[in-house]
């Protein structure tokens, strides 16, 4: 008994948790898309309610998705346009994901976005000019991808914005810095001009490893909290501002590789904070500071004019001791061992698989790789991090500090996991998210960094199989009783859910990639993408729309052969469901609907008869409304020519018909077309149509009714329609087929579809 009542608690559990699935269903809906766009997603992402069930990387509030954090993931694919339906993220972390590439297009719709982290990805193409809508943004980290182009002005838009890193990218042209006029964006900080004075609160400042052109703004005066500035390789010119080393918390600056000229005097003041100035490879002629300030503050002058001849004595012209250290993080009072299945040694010389990386340290105050107390210092706050962010980190091991060309500084780092020999997807998303957003925050000789990391899940998934492999041998028995109690039950269970799905998500079975999905398979029909819907109809530009109706707003498109189109968006809150859309979808896409339906929404009575004509140029023809890319209508018109014989059809019209051809058969064809007419006040009434039919018949020498006289004449349009429309306001293929049907009653009764006394059961007037 105790058991039957255990089954019968999990059932209803079960049910409970199917019945109240808590994600928002068009934000479902968006990342069902993304998940499909891309690869190697976390193996928990299933089932139809990602907040319910608390799929990897996804937070919700109130039903709506609300953070996307993915870091380290190994996803490959694009950002596709659906991430723009997500309209209350909040935070959005793809980091060091470097299969993902493509455009940044979708971002600019995200409004509610406050931090964008993408962080050493494949990403390219220009930043959108949208990204100034991204009112809320604080943090936006777009290095190390393949971003080209020039950096908008509307960057200037985002008054919030406290972190901003472009570096390592391929950008080129100006720095967008305001007229003095003109409130346009001023990239350095951030902000429109009227706001420039009022926010100084931005400490790091990296635009190095781009093509950016241009002399150094003398804006730059006003940064009063500034710590570490860095445009390397950045195609800067002109001379310095003096001023610019009197900030009063700048610690670093590094200007190297660029083409700036002039003299560099330092006697009369600086910021009491500077530490490192970094001018390598650009054409200073000289420099003056004093004695105190030499012994303070670190210059580099090495490959400046101010180098040549004597001057190349001077210490700022020697370069920096070393490049590299052999430092390597010590075991902790034990002995390592060799360690099997690709695993490494931590400094407690436990065997693991570790996460490893590149810490890139871009502006390091110190040039003594050799110093081991630097190194040391690091690990700790690295260990600290972890920790009080519980994240499950036994140790961290340094090992290979390098400076390159760029004198950034390189050092490798392994994390290794407490209590188990692999990270989870959760852990390895935590952990990269402490250094995508900065989280961890290096001793302050290090000043500002940026994180490479390496790809885990190849060796990390093998351990973890293994580690489920001996946990299904020894827990195997139990799983299979419990399976066998469940089984009748997911059974019952199954039809249930399958119905539920469909409901939640009509749209799943619409496989593209198979012949075997349920969608439709149209002949000449094409799929297009939200990107490619927003670019036709304008960023769906209320001047392009021409209606609405029940599932949302319908638009004006253009597509590129310059063919005009009726686009249907979707909204929030529509009085139609995801169900019913599709069935519209569906139906629309065959080609019965009149040209007047995707502007009005609305169900006619000419309706009827252009569906009508349609299905009379299907028996003419033997052909599909649409196929191989050609509509049946079109197709009639352009070849139609009233003054040759069967007027000039012979090569569409079906041969059955044509041997011999039938008296009437141009007058039935002229029906078809009439029926077909692009506006419906050019179009007969449905009765009118019935009494035309009649006319060819009797000239093929077919009288439908020789016994009576036809009413259609004065028939007033009623009764064509099926009853299941009256009910549901629903247009279905069946619509068709009833009016249809009820034509060809009209044809071998010789009445109309209602005559008084004779319709229905009692003579009640009603169709029958």
């Amino acid at each position: 008994m105790g058991l039957r009542i255990e089954i019968f608690l999990l059932s209803i559990s079960i049910q409970f948790l199917v019945a109240t699935a808590q994600t928002n269903a068009l934000d479902f809906a968006a990342l069902v898309a993304l998940k499909g766009a891309w690869t190697n997603i976390p193996p928990n992402w299933g089932g139809p309610d990602p907040c319910g069930s608390s799929w990897v990387g996804i937070q919700c509030n109130n039903s709506r998705i609300t953070s996307i954090i993915l870091p380290s993931m190994g996803l490959s694919g694009q950002l596709t346009g659906d991430i723009a339906q997500l309209s209350e993220l909040q935070m959005l972390d793809l980091s060091y994901n470097n299969g993902l590439t493509g455009p940044l297009t979708p971002i600019g719709s995200l409004t509610k976005l406050t931090y964008l982290a993408l962080v050493g990805c494949g990403f390219s193409g220009p930043i959108p000019a949208t990204i100034g809508s991204l009112q809320q943004l604080y943090f936006l980290d777009l290095n190390s991808n393949r971003i080209s182009g020039s950096i908008p002005p509307s960057i200037g838009n985002l008054s919030n914005l406290y972190w901003l890193d472009l570096w390592n990218n391929t950008l080129s042209g100006n720095i967008p810095v305001s007229s003095g006029t003109t409130p346009v964006a001023n990239l350095y900080n951030n902000i429109k001009k009227e706001a420039f004075y009022r926010r100084k609160e931005v400490s790091y400042r990296r635009l190095d490893g781009n093509s950016l052109t241009g002399s150094v703004p003398s804006q730059f005066n006003n940064l009063i909290n500034v710590n570490v500035l860095v445009m390397e390789n950045t195609r800067l010119y002109g001379s310095l501002p003096n001023a610019l080393f009197n900030l009063p918390q700048l610690q670093t600056v590094s200007l190297s590789n660029n083409q700036l000229n002039g003299t560099l005097d330092l006697r009369s003041s600086y910021g009491n904070q500077l530490e490192l100035v970094d001018l390598q490879n650009n054409s200073i002629s000289d420099i003056n500071f004093t004695e105190t300030v030499g012994t303070i503050v670190e210059f580099i002058l090495v490959g400046n004019p101010a180098c040549t001849g004597t001057g190349g004595t001077k210490t700022y012209c020697v370069i920096p001791p070393s490049d590299s250290s052999s430092y390597s993080t010590p075991p902790n009072n034990c002995i390592r061992h060799k360690c099997s299945s690709n695993k490494v040694s931590s400094p407690n010389c436990i065997c693991a698989h570790p996460y490893t990386g590149t810490l890139i340290f871009r502006a390091p105050s110190f040039s003594d790789l050799g110093n081991s107390t630097i190194y040391t210092a690091l690990e700790s706050s690295l260990m600290d991090c972890f920790q009080s962010n519980q994240l499950p980190v036994d140790s961290v091991s340094l090992s290979k500090p390098t400076k390159n060309t760029d004198n950034n500084l390189l050092i490798s780092l392994e994390v290794f996991p407490y209590g188990q020999d692999h990270f989870d997807r959760t852990r390895i998303s935590g952990i990269s998210l402490v250094f995508s957003n900065h989280t961890f925050v290096p001793p302050s000789i290090y000043g500002p960094y940026s994180f490479r990391a390496y790809d885990y899940f190849e060796e990390g998934n093998k351990s973890s199989n293994r580690g489920v492999i001996t946990g299904a041998a020894v827990g195997g028995s139990v799983v299979l009783l419990l399976a066998l109690l469940a089984g009748f039950y997911a059974f019952r269970q199954k039809r249930r859910a399958e119905k539920a799905d469909r409901v939640n998500n009509p749209f799943a079975s619409w496989n593209p990639n198979t012949t075997r999905g349920g969608v439709p398979l149209l002949q000449g029909t094409k799929c297009f993408s939200y990107d490619e819907l927003k670019k036709y109809t304008n960023n769906f530009a209320e001047a392009n729309r021409i209606g609405s109706g029940g599932y949302g707003k319908v638009y004006r498109g253009t597509l590129p052969s310059g063919l005009l189109v009726a686009i249907k968006r979707a909204q929030r809150g529509s009085l139609q469901g995801g169900l019913e859309f599709k069935t519209e979808i569906e139906l629309l896409s065959r080609g019965y609907m009149d040209p007047e339906y995707y502007m009005t929404q609305q169900l006619t009575e000419k309706s009827d008869v252009y569906s009508f004509g349609v299905v009379l140029l299907e028996l003419v023809t033997a052909r599909q409304p649409i196929e191989k890319g050609k509509y049946i209508v079109r197709e009639v018109r352009q070849r139609m020519k009233r003054d040759q014989v069967l007027y000039s059809l012979d090569e569409i019209l079906d041969p059955v018909i044509l041997t011999p051809a039938p008296k009437g058969l141009e007058q039935f064809v002229d029906l078809a077309m009439t029926c077909v007419e692009e506006e419906g006040a050019r179009r007969p009434a449905m009765g009118a149509v019935v009494k035309e039919i009649e006319n060819v018949m009797q000239i093929a020498g077919l009288n439908p009714n020789a016994d009576s006289t036809s009413t259609s004449a004065t028939h007033e349009g009623d009764g064509y329609v099926d009853s299941e429309y009256y009910m549901t306001q629903q247009l279905t293929q069946k619509s068709n087929v009833y009016t249809f049907g009820i034509v060809l009653l009209e044809l071998i009764t010789g009445r109309k579809p209602i005559e008084r006394g004779m319709g229905g059961q009692g003579g009640d007037g009603q169709c029958k």
